[in-house]
């Protein structure tokens, strides 16, 4: 039996990696900042303790006796009131996290960042891989401040810390609903008959993983992955339209969507900012997001699949499991 500490564990991605681990009998210290989140958390090897990532004292007191680390935890929302905030988690707590775990004597450590930090694939670059340049500037303070954390991350391996970071796309499958499972609340919506449309004109392709694949590549990360190296964890890339398609035949239920032009959309996120000038409302998209609806983000998952035995689960069948799932709620 492993002790394990992990953060982001109220998270759709982390809480799903904290029960497998406590299931296989290890003993997850989780780091819990809102408690009302982590009432979902519960197993016999699962031990939570209060803190956040601007806590030193709370990270080395949950991670005391841990071999291996998680890190999970992030800033990965739409907006927020205060831009710098995205800094102060995802870069500046990474940092804390990272130390804690340096003195304290951590074996290894995975980091979960995203596939955005490498950029949307092109004519010159049509599959985006590891060791892709990006081609343009970074969309959202969430991919910029995730790329600067990696950037330190991979600057401490070259110390002899042990860090491993991997990318997950856009994840999906059966968990709670939340902005962090979108793709899954688009999913159950659509056969709610309650989500009519598709951005852009539909043929911009995006890549969509199942969560229990992504769960899976956390494993064999610790276990197996490189120090230093970053590994896509990928499913399948699929157009918008594809995506529905697809969706429709898994259900059986079809419905007729409208396209909305990104044009309009744009104008929708920048008067939902205007708003939130006047208001304080929080926009539910911003200009920056839907500028890469205009992009593709096709992604290749061979580096995971070779180096650490990755495998992923098709489009269809991540489906059809998320909706069987769902109509038993």
């Amino acid at each position: 039996m492993k002790k394990i500490f992990l953060t982001g564990a109220t998270g759709f991605i982390g809480e799903r990696l904290a029960l497998r681990l406590a299931e296989e009998g290890h003993l997850v210290h989780a780091l819990v900042r809102d408690p009302e989140k982590a009432r979902r958390l519960v197993h016999p090897h699962i031990h939570k303790f209060a803190g956040d990532l601007s806590n030193e004292a709370s990270l080395k007191a949950a991670m005391a006796g841990c071999t291996e680390v998680y890190h999970l935890a992030a800033l990965a929302k739409v907006w927020d009131k205060n831009p710098q905030a995205f800094y102060e988690v995802n870069v500046l707590g990474t940092r804390l996290l990272l130390d804690a775990a340096l003195e304290l004597g951590v074996q290894r450590v995975v980091v979960t960042s995203t596939a955005g930090v490498m950029g949307p694939s092109s004519d010159e670059v049509p599959l985006v891989s590891e060791d892709s340049a990006r081609q343009s500037d970074f969309f959202t303070e969430y991919e910029a401040t995730k790329y600067a954390s990696e950037q330190e991350i991979i600057a401490r391996t070259h110390t002899g810390q042990h860090i491993v970071i991997v990318n997950p796309t856009r994840v999906y499958g059966p968990g709670f609903l939340s902005d962090s499972n979108a793709v899954t609340m688009m999913i159950t919506r659509y056969i709610q008959g309650k989500w009519r449309v598709i951005p852009g004109d539909g043929k911009k392709v995006g890549n969509y993983v199942f969560v229990e694949d992504v769960v899976n590549g956390h494993l064999l990360a610790m276990e197996k992955g490189r120090s230093g190296e970053r590994y896509l964890l990928a499913g399948e890339n699929a157009s918008y339209s594809g995506f529905f398609a697809q969706l429709a035949r898994v259900s059986g239920q079809e419905f007729r969507l409208f396209r909305i032009p990104v044009a309009v959309l744009l104008t929708a996120s920048q008067l939902m900012v205007l708003w939130n000038k006047l208001t304080g409302a929080p926009p539910l998209i911003t200009p920056n997001w839907v500028r890469k609806y205009l992009y593709h983000w096709r992604v290749d998952s061979r580096k995971a699949e070779r180096e650490l035995g990755y495998t992923l689960t098709s489009l269809e069948d991540g489906m059809a499991q998320t909706i069987a799932w769902f109509r038993k709620l």
